[in-house]
């Protein structure tokens, strides 16, 4: 877990990062989480190597949790950086820049801080990025608020990638989430990573595991990016399991290291529900995978490059 640098903000993070979508209990994950579930992992988290918590203001209870859990642990450790997210208010299309302050607000009141390191525009491909942009937009708001130091660095997280590098393109941003665009399915955020490394942007990958396909297996979740998942890219996966099997390696921690070992990368998110899923997850990355086996995985991956959208049914 030996931290790198996020971008050209000054801050650096550990590779790994907890996600806390499924700390919100928003219904996604088929499992209720507790209060006291979501407050113990947070404190594990706290006690170390895992240095980068990544939240939203959408994420249902999430920032709340957190907010309970630094309160436990007397505030965020030095060296530890939070990460959240603006966003409408759940249901809603409203995402102008009063939107974004709103969300702020909110964010702080709920975590417990004065201030926030890293704040993303969390999914605008939800409106048009001229409204986005423009004035009174959401952009114009974060910025703003950046300098009033509300905010110290602020970053864009979606999915398109061609609109996440019109969104780099702005020069504004310094940290940008990509998910499910880069593991050993897709990679087809390579571009976005090769344009957000020139830029001095910190790259932060999330669902490595493309949403729970790479953990469970394809037989057990024939699912890709939560949708279906086309018989190609099932069978690739397959075939990624059996190599794995063939080398007694788990293929959750093949599929992670896959984003770990990816120098254009600065930190991968992964979903943690409970203290054991943080064990496991440091066990994910330390496991040893030989050379031979990350031959075979990447030839499996290589259909990926550009995406799959060809290979669902």
């Amino acid at each position: 877990m030996r931290r790198r640098p996020l971008g050209s903000t000054g801050l650096s993070v550990s590779p790994v990062c907890l996600g806390t979508s499924p700390l919100g209990n928003i219904g996604l994950y088929g499992g209720e989480v507790t209060v006291e579930e979501a407050v113990s992992t947070v404190l594990r988290v706290l006690e170390g190597p895992v240095t980068f918590i990544d939240t939203s203001n959408n994420y249902g209870d999430a920032e709340r949790r957190i907010g309970l859990a630094l309160r436990e642990a007397g505030g965020l450790p030095d060296g530890f950086v939070l990460a959240t997210k603006v966003d409408p208010v759940r249901g809603s299309g409203d995402f102008s820049g009063a939107r974004a302050r709103t969300s702020v607000q909110e964010s702080l009141e709920r975590l417990g801080v004065d201030h926030l390191q890293l704040v993303y525009v969390h999914d605008p491909e939800i409106i048009d990025f001229d409204e986005a942009t423009g004035p009174g937009g959401v952009v114009e708001a974060v910025v703003e608020m950046q300098q009033e130091g509300l905010i110290e660095h602020i970053g864009v997280a979606g999915g398109p990638i061609d609109l996440m590098q019109r969104f780099v393109s702005l020069g504004v941003f310094q940290a940008v989430i990509s998910h499910n665009r880069y593991t050993l399915v897709d990679q087809s955020a390579s571009p976005l990573m090769d344009q957000a490394a020139a830029a001095g942007v910190a790259m932060v990958n999330g669902a490595p595991y493309g949403g729970g396909m790479l953990v469970k297996g394809p037989v057990a979740f024939p699912r890709y990016c939560y949708r279906d998942a086309g018989q190609a890219t099932v069978d690739r996966v397959l075939a990624m399991e059996r190599a794995c099997a063939d080398h007694d390696v788990p293929l959750a921690a093949a599929a992670l290291q896959f984003s770990l070992r990816e120098p254009r990368i600065a930190s991968t998110i992964v979903g943690m529900s409970r203290p054991e899923r943080v064990e496991q997850t440091l066990a994910l990355a330390a496991t040893p995978i030989p050379d031979e086996l990350w031959v075979v995985l990447e030839e499996l991956a290589a259909p990926g490059r550009t995406g799959i959208d060809h290979e669902r049914d």
